[in-house]
């Protein structure tokens, strides 16, 4: 099967850059004579001028004072966040930089933070940043490329998930200590460059000292150099990052009117409930609220009424990622596609969205919900012959018919999709005796548990529980701490949990950690699924490939179509808007952002 024309990215990247002239790798020795450029993007322009000031959204003169204190759920025990080991805790990240900063009010472009200059030739097959000079860590010191490449070597090292995303990256090279580069296995992948730019840079020297491992949890505060730094832990209780009075980049364009909280706090809670009540004695100042039942009436209360509390909802338009009940295909009782078909009959998402949702939600269709990226209709065009190609691995279906959900909400609804679920699992092998399911070949009862960390599921899969029961699948449902929930994932040990898999409006490497065959067997990635397909495996690569804009969104439509139509999920739903409850003692900027709700340009009154 030829991947000549199948192109597929997992964050796709259309770098602008002021020239097309190549400049091989071996002939940089003059770095002045370098064509650099400010930023890279995925769209057909840059918005921000290389002498922008700030981003139109922020407020370049925010004050800055005040705390910010926010909710975490469950525990911690480790303030490093990029091995396997342990729960790290909320806002680990903060205190890092990277080479590159995304803006909010773009799909896809970055803008030099750590990095002062970038090149890449017209092919992608490498890339070059330079350092900022007055680049530093907390303690003072420079950051200098070797703790760049030192950064992404040990990433790669102790995470699956960066493994696979820079899988393409073959060499790192220190041309002097400012300077980097990073060779690539292949040409033509747009976005390699940009993405080279997005992970966090790690002091080296903190982390040579003998007396540390990268590979085990850490409750010392680590070094970092960007605007927040650790100022307090109380292991699952409390996390505070502090400002950095000091900070490097404070005046760079990308920061100003950023980072305007004194202090950041995050108070952990053992459940959302909890966490509501704390909310309403004012100990914590805001919620990103994920429940309609709570939305619609928990906040009835007297600081709402008299306008201490504000309840608002920021509608984006970023791409809606699917939200599902997740089946491990690990599992064989989930590696036939009939059974997966029969368990999406039998989720009802019209009465939940009445009795349960207060009709907030929408249904999820798609893996790339509320975007262009989105397969509707039957394929045609780009589409079409994409997914000609790859004819002997997909089912005609594919070709020849619209995915739809099945559509439940009625006794009569219901009654007909258990019915073609009952006769999908008969097909599948399995038989109904004394009311439970049973596979002939082994004699064993259908069993399904759910898998969660949060109690907020278990009213949902309760309705579904009482569905599939009725076609003789036993359900259990087990509510595991938040420790034993994350080990439990990043070692597949699971039947069924609740995921979401976050995209963007420019799709790439990452896909391949979501659905790639490659990281189905690798302990900790993204594809908790299990997928192991060709056909998928040559679309990712179509993806990260795409010559243009459009045949990266006739890619993209074709795998939506492909996973969908395989029924690996039983989708979900979403809002149609971020929730956000909040005591009224922050202001934010006019000029709202299409792709975010960044605290980071909010500021205390």
């Amino acid at each position: 099967m030829p991947i000549r024309k199948i192109k597929i990215l997992p964050l796709i990247v259309f770098f602008l850059f002021g020239t097309t002239n190549y400049i091989a790798s071996e002939e940089y020795r003059d770095l002045d004579d370098i064509p650099w450029e400010y930023a890279l993007t995925l769209g057909d322009e840059l918005k921000y001028s290389s002498n922008f000031t700030h981003f139109d959204y922020v407020n370049p003169t925010a004050p800055k004072r005040g705390s910010l204190t926010q909710p975490a759920i469950g525990s911690f025990d480790t303030l490093n966040p990029f091995n396997l080991k342990g729960v790290p805790a909320m806002g680990s990240y903060f205190i890092y930089d990277s080479l590159l900063k995304n803006s909010d009010d773009e799909p896809f472009s970055y803008y030099g933070l750590l990095a002062e200059a970038i090149y890449h030739p017209a092919d992608f097959s490498y890339v070059i940043y330079k350092l900022r000079d007055n680049a530093r860590w907390h303690d003072g010191k420079k950051i200098t490329a070797d703790d760049v490449k030192w950064s992404l070597e040990t990433l790669k090292e102790y995470n699956p998930n960066y493994q696979y995303y820079y899988s393409n990256v073959s060499e790192i090279n220190i041309i002097n200590e400012k300077t980097i580069e990073f060779k690539f296995d292949q040409s033509g992948n747009r976005e390699l460059p940009l993405i080279t730019g997005q992970f966090p840079i790690l002091p080296k020297h903190f982390w040579s000292d003998q007396t540390k491992d990268f590979s085990e949890t850490i409750l010392d505060f680590p070094l970092g150099s960007g605007p927040y730094k650790y100022a307090e832990v109380q292991v699952n209780k409390k996390v505070v990052y502090e400002r950095v009075k000091d900070y490097w980049g404070e005046d760079l364009p990308v920061n100003k009117g950023f980072n305007n909280f004194d202090t950041i706090v995050f108070e952990y809670f053992r459940d959302r409930q909890v966490q509501l009540e704390a909310f309403k004695a004012k100990e914590i100042d805001i919620i990103f609220e994920n429940s309609s039942k709570r939305w619609a009436t928990g906040y009835d209360f007297s600081a709402r009424d008299s306008g201490d509390v504000k309840l608002e909802l920021f509608k984006l338009k970023n791409v809606q990622g699917m939200q599902a009940f997740v089946m491990n295909l690990r599992k064989p009782k989930f590696q036939d596609l009939a059974v997966r078909k029969a368990l999406n009959l039998a989720f009802d998402f019209e009465w939940l969205n009445s009795n349960l949702f207060y009709n907030q939600y929408q249904r999820i269709d798609s893996f790339f919900d509320n975007s262009e990226l989105e397969s509707t209709s039957l394929p045609d065009g780009q589409e079409y012959e994409i997914l000609l190609e790859i004819s002997n691995l997909i089912p005609d279906v594919v070709f020849n018919e619209v995915y739809e959900n099945p559509i439940g909400g009625s006794p009569q609804n219901m009654r007909r999709n258990l019915r073609e679920a009952q006769t999908l699992l008969m097909d599948a092998g399995y038989t109904i005796v004394d009311g439970k399911l049973i596979d002939k070949n082994t004699n064993k009862p259908f069993v399904i548990e759910f898998l969660i960390s949060q109690p907020d599921m278990e009213r949902i899969i309760t309705q579904f529980q009482t569905n599939l029961r009725s076609i003789g699948i036993e359900v259990s449902i087990r509510l595991v701490d938040t420790a034993q929930y994350q080990l439990r994932m990043d070692q597949f040990d699971f039947d069924i949990v609740v995921a979401t898999f976050p995209q963007s409006l420019s799709p790439g490497n990452e896909q391949r950690d979501y659905w790639g065959s490659e990281a189905a067997d690798s302990e900790g990635s993204r594809n908790i699924i299990g997928i192991k397909d060709e056909a998928i495996d040559l679309l990712i690569d179509g993806i990260i490939f795409a010559d243009t804009r459009a045949e990266l969104i006739s890619t993209t439509k074709a795998l939506d179509r492909v996973l969908k139509w395989n029924y690996f999920v039983v989708p979900h739903y979403y809002s149609e808007g971020l929730r956000v409850a909040r005591w009224n003692k922050f202001e934010y900027s006019d000029n709202l952002p299409d792709y975010n709700v960044n605290l980071f340009t909010w500021w205390s009154k």
